[in-house]
């Protein structure tokens, strides 16, 4: 495989609460996708810097497809202010919106913790994004709210979840559960040890998802 373009882009997204601040890991001229990769609760240090976020961009860069990286509302550079996972959807249908209108591809989502649960309620109804990738995928309340994975039910296309076995914010047996009740093709992967950030075993999260 040839290596992709390394070249970088930092430019400003117009979302619907201002400018989102992002990161374009170009691809190859002849790239079958194009990916998006969402970062973790703002309000807890979560922008596209997170080494997650990076790792996972890395994985589907690997493959020559170019990979957005952008920061929700009010996090990083971005305009705005954090919505509690309410304006976030529209920040990332802006950015899917980007995509397809610059590449013209099928479309790829990654996601880690907030990133994931946000990304994965906007990609699953959207039929340009072919399949999705969930890190770290949590299950307890944040912030009061319980996250709602029924829309999951729903979802045909290839879902990919990828965990840590000794994540405190999705037990084991939790994720197997939900996983197992959805339509196939699912997969779940528990990395054993790892905790929610994969802190030592990044590099096992990124070759389970290339």
């Amino acid at each position: 495989m040839t290596d992709p373009p390394n070249e970088i882009r930092s430019f400003f997204l117009q979302g619907a609460a201002g400018p989102l601040e992002a990161l374009l890991n170009r691809g190859a001229d002849h790239a079958a996708y194009a990916a998006l990769v969402c970062h973790p609760h703002p309000l807890y240090g979560g922008t596209f810097h997170t080494k997650v976020v990076y790792h996972a961009m890395k994985a589907l860069h690997s493959f020559g497809w170019p990979v957005l990286r952008f920061n929700f509302r009010g996090a990083g550079l971005s305009a705005g202010e954090h919505d509690h996972g309410r304006g976030e959807l529209d920040d990332i249908r802006t950015a899917l919106n980007w995509l397809d209108r610059e590449f013209q591809r099928p479309l790829i989502l990654a996601g880690f913790s907030f990133g994931a649960a946000t990304g994965l309620a906007v990609a699953c109804p959207d039929p340009r994004v072919k399949a999705v990738i969930a890190l770290g995928l949590p299950l307890t309340p944040i912030e009061d709210r319980r996250y709602d994975y029924s829309f999951l039910r729903t979802c045909a296309k290839p879902k990919l979840f990828v965990s840590g076995a000794a994540d405190p914010f999705a037990s084991s047996a939790e994720l197997e559960e939900l996983v197992d009740g959805l339509p196939p093709p699912q997969k779940l992967v528990l990395i054993a040890g790892a905790d929610h950030f994969f802190e030592g075993r990044l590099r096992e999260v990124r070759e389970t998802i290339e």
